[in-house]
């Protein structure tokens, strides 16, 4: 999973090609709780590495979620609008939040590996 990279925001994407799949990690989720509601961006929409992009509600908070690269998404996960449960069950998975075209992958020299996400992780539980 070496095409995995992490944020200190605890959002994980997923690089194949020019295409990142992303969405929040499972501790991040383990921490939100139960998943009541996502608020998804709009296909087509561009956004700078760590623009706010997506919103994420729980039965204890909302959080935002923030752009891991720059680019312009091509694609939201909607099953989420009817499921956003889908986040809890399978963060890494199923619960992804949106897909973006990579317009800079030299960003990505700016996350975290899983071991150091992992490290990071230990360090805040």
């Amino acid at each position: 999973m070496s095409n995995v990279y992490f944020t200190e925001d605890h959002e994980w994407i997923l690089v194949e090609g020019d295409i990142g799949t992303c969405g929040i990690t499972e501790f991040a989720q383990e921490q939100l709780g139960d998943i009541v509601y996502v608020e998804l961006p709009e296909a087509g929409r561009e956004v700078t590495q760590n623009d706010e992009i997506a919103i994420v509600e729980s039965v204890k908070a909302a959080s935002e979620l923030y752009a891991p690269v720059s680019g312009a998404v091509t694609e939201s996960n909607d099953e989420l609008a009817d499921d956003p449960a889908k986040v809890n069950a399978d963060a890494m998975g199923d619960g992804w939040f949106f897909k973006i075209r990579i317009s800079s992958a030299s960003e990505l020299e700016n996350l975290m590996d899983k071991a150091a996400y992992d490290a990071l992780v230990v360090g805040q539980s």
